[in-house]
């Protein structure tokens, strides 16, 4: 456990942005998923959506999006 009151603070930052991002991860793939499963044009554009707000705001690295939305997408294609 830390004693010096700056890094105790720290600690409490990044156990919160660990929880968001987690949750924001986890948003990505329970978006993804029911795309997949449902495949309606609208489930796979509120999964492209998702998947790129996450990667905005630094909680997906870009490229992982980039590349989680091209998979999505010819998911959608071979389906159709």
């Amino acid at each position: 456990m830390a004693n010096i009151k700056s890094q105790i603070k720290r600690n409490r930052q990044n156990e919160k942005a660990r929880q968001r991002n987690m949750a924001a991860r986890s948003e990505v793939k329970t978006a993804t998923k029911r795309a997949e499963e449902t495949g309606t044009d609208e489930d796979t554009r509120a999964a492209q959506k998702t998947i790129g707000k996450s990667a905005a705001k630094g909680r997906v690295h870009k490229n992982q999006a980039a590349r989680r939305t091209s998979r999505l997408m010819k998911r959608a294609a071979k389906s159709s």
